[in-house]
């Protein structure tokens, strides 16, 4: 299983990457889309709606089951990855490739309740 080093992780399975022009993508991670198996459908947060952190803002379907997607920080979409409603499988092939949305978070300083790499491997156990 991957987990990179420049990521944040949270405990519901999402991974978090910064960008230099203060957004943040949010998708999710390469063990949560192994246990979901093949993905069928995303469903996005809108685009410009508010995220409040740890509740669910989003859907991945997979012919198994779906899960929620708990958003990771607090704040408010910016945009949503349009390829995965026609191509949602991306997430199988490239987890960390295939952001599903992208946001502005409120607070600086809350990344710092994200995981790191290390700390997300230890909750996987």
């Amino acid at each position: 299983m991957k987990l990179p080093e420049d990521l944040k992780y949270t405990a519901e399975h999402l991974w978090v990457r910064n960008a230099e022009n203060g957004l943040c993508y949010a998708g999710i991670t390469d063990y949560a889309q192994d246990l979901l198996g093949d993905i069928v459908y995303v469903e996005m947060p809108a685009i410009g709606s508010n995220l409040e952190a740890g509740m669910p803002c989003g859907l991945v379907e997979s012919v198994k089951t779906g899960s929620d997607l708990h958003a990771p920080l607090t704040g408010t979409v910016e945009a949503v990855n349009l390829v995965l409603q026609q191509q949602p499988e991306q997430i199988n092939d490239d987890p960390y490739g295939a952001w599903i949305f992208s946001f502005r978070s409120e607070d600086s300083q809350a990344g710092q309740a994200l995981l790191n790499a290390d700390e997300y491997q230890k909750l996987l156990g």
